[in-house]
């Protein structure tokens, strides 16, 4: 992985943006969304930017780019011009005062990237090849928006007003989670139309009797997560602990939910104690186990056992 994925707070935050063309303009439009204070060096601008800055959303410094235009206040420095050598020059201005430049469209002068963005209000998902290839980020990006429902955004800012009252119902962050991803689950919810429908379904669930279940799942590996089932999948992305042999390859742990928990055993005798521990403090727990070993021994009662698929 060469690029750390990073969200960046630019609300109210000068951003320098050095040329006024059509790439400026998709950069520009995308700072000013984010609430950064936007400063644009060029000596002319397209009607777009020309516009912003009549409007008083950036300021429009009318001149040719010079060396004493770069100041320390900038957090970001964005050289968009179709002059190379300029661009080289912003680059280098910028990195003497330590400021996070991108020169657009050249890789090896950029301190960060902008990925494909999708945007569902609160929601967004960042989609990036590096810069290897625009063209495949595309299609996938195309391909997620159309399955991602429109209503994400309500959803996200729902679950935004009720972060108060969530806390006076369940004390521990897991509890919250677990609350949460019940909530997501309803088929009231996904097809909500309006605040007042999820609302309804907010107040009927978190006034039923909870009670948050543990689970151990055994989860066999092979050479190809591919082959992994829908379920094991979803089981995965909703466990709070995962073991895992030091032959299992990386590409299954790494399709686990991200703040999971993740152990690697030598022997599974290491971890049995463990496990039962972790269930009565009811955790939902996935140990991966290579297939055809002998697991089978150590299962407890309500324990189960996902299967690897297998190439006929």
């Amino acid at each position: 992985m060469r690029y750390f994925p990073l969200f960046m707070d630019l609300l109210d935050r000068p951003v320098l943006v050095v040329g006024g063309g059509e790439v400026a303009c998709r950069k520009v439009e995308t700072l000013i969304r984010a609430g950064a204070r936007v400063t644009l060096v060029s000596p002319k601008l397209e009607p777009y930017l020309l516009e912003m800055s009549q409007s008083g959303k950036c300021i429009w410094v009318q001149r040719f780019y010079q060396p004493e235009l770069m100041k320390r206040e900038f957090v970001q420095v964005w050289a968009t011009t179709d002059n190379p050598e300029l661009n080289h020059q912003v680059h280098k201005d910028a990195k003497k005062m330590g400021i996070l430049v991108n020169v657009v469209d050249d890789t090896p002068y950029c301190d960060f990237i902008t990925p494909s963005i999708i945007n569902r209000g609160r929601v967004q998902i960042a989609i990036s090849s590096g810069g290897a290839s625009p063209v495949l980020i595309r299609g996938i990006r195309e391909k997620l928006e159309a399955i991602l429902p429109m209503n994400t955004a309500q959803l996200a800012d729902f679950a935004a007003s009720k972060r108060g009252d969530i806390k006076k119902h369940f004390v521990t962050v897991d509890e919250r989670r677990k609350f949460w991803e019940l909530f997501f689950k309803e088929p009231k919810v996904i097809e909500c139309k309006n605040n007042q429908e999820l609302e309804q379904a907010y107040q009927r669930l978190i006034g039923s009797e909870l009670e948050f279940s543990d689970s151990c799942t055994w989860i066999e590996f092979g050479d190809d997560p591919e082959l992994l089932p829908i379920k094991a999948l979803r089981i995965m992305q909703e466990a709070e602990v995962v073991y895992y042999d030091k032959r299992c390859p990386f590409g299954f742990v790494d399709l686990v939910r991200r703040d999971a928990e993740r152990i690697v055993y030598q022997d599974l005798t290491e971890i049995s104690q463990q496990i039962i521990v972790g269930k009565e403090k009811k955790q939902r727990i996935v140990v991966f186990v290579e297939r055809d070993s002998s697991s089978h021994l150590l299962l407890k009662e309500g324990d189960e056992v996902i299967e690897l698929a297998r190439l006929k």
